[in-house]
């Protein structure tokens, strides 16, 4: 097999990763990607909540080459699932626009593992570990090294064009790429998203506490929602799109073409009284391929529960 060069494999890498329908491509040196340990910080403070899988996989999310030995790049991939704005039934509750479609995780996996064979075709003896959102690889500090986009203050990656509405694939390699430069922060002295969380759980631009944090709480929290926290959730019962709604670049971003991620039908503002008459097999089966299922059907029952108490006090 005959290596190419580094430009090379960088120019082959994005044609694939276009033809296989990802929206952007960028490509980073495998190199510690948080020696400051914002991480670790960011864990000593509790931001973490009850996810203590975090704790657990920290050194390596730190440092992929621990995750495959001899890795000299990371190929980042995004994927656009924005869909316009949906009416709202009555007596509805409000899910995050991603989960409006299939399950994200579905949709991205086996592309971006042929994406990874491809790589694996650009010299000899490369390996290659493709993930999305389960691995334990910081998506988002690599997109903004590979110059996907930048962090915005709400801890999401933001890129001219695309907004924040795209999901990230992340592929780890030993083959040698030439590296894209860094994103630029465009964020300025906008405060938009951070003024806009129900909960405050912006602490600080770029620093998101969990545990006041309603996509946390209607998604991962196993266990009963703080008070204080329900007394904000509005009629949100999986996600919180709030300070995406605000950002300035989310205005003007064009639908997604993947058709996956088009609505289902009752995805988008599901009536509240129906949710809390469904079983576990009628959730199942309401719900099959959905991120949704993420929440379980206990979680989603008491989201919807909630839900409807707010709306009674609207």
């Amino acid at each position: 097999m005959e290596s190419r060069s580094p430009e090379g494999c960088t120019r082959e890498i994005k044609e694939e990763a276009a033809r296989l329908g990802f929206d952007a491509c960028g490509i980073a040196p495998a190199e510690p990607i948080d020696p400051e340990n914002r991480l670790g910080a960011w864990l000593r403070q509790g931001c973490h909540a009850d996810m203590a899988w975090l704790e657990r996989a920290r050194e390596v999310r730190q440092d992929v080459r621990l995750k495959l030995e001899g890795a000299r790049s990371v190929v980042v991939v995004a994927k656009n699932y924005y869909q316009p704005n949906q009416r709202l039934a009555e007596g509805a509750g409000r899910i995050a626009r991603y989960a409006w479609g299939r399950d994200y995780h579905k949709v991205l996996l086996n592309p971006l593992r042929r994406l990874a064979r491809h790589i694996g075709t650009l010299a000899p003896d490369v390996q290659t570990y493709a993930e999305v959102d389960t691995g334990p690889v910081l998506e988002r500090a690599w997109a903004a090294r590979a110059g996907i986009g930048w962090i915005g203050k709400n801890g999401l990656v933001v890129r001219r064009g695309l907004g924040s509405w795209f999901v990230l694939g992340a592929i780890v390699t030993t083959l040698d790429a030439a590296p894209d430069a860094p994103a630029r922060d465009y964020c300025g002295n906008c405060r938009a998203c951070i003024e806009a969380c129900p909960t405050g759980a912006i602490l600080s631009p770029r620093t998101l506490d969990a545990r006041r944090c309603i996509a946390y709480h209607t998604i991962e929290n196993r266990g009963a929602i703080p008070s204080p926290i329900q007394d904000r959730m509005g009629t949100w019962i999986f996600g919180c799109d709030r300070c995406q709604e605000v950002c300035p670049w989310n205005r003007e971003v064009t639908t997604a073409a993947e058709p996956d991620f088009r609505p289902r039908d009752g995805a988008v503002s599901p009536n509240l009284e129906e949710l809390l008459r469904l079983d576990e097999p009628q959730f199942r089966q309401r719900f099959e391929g959905s991120a949704i299922l993420r929440a379980k059907h206990a979680g989603l029952l008491r989201n919807a529960g909630i839900a409807l108490r707010n709306l009674s006090k609207s």
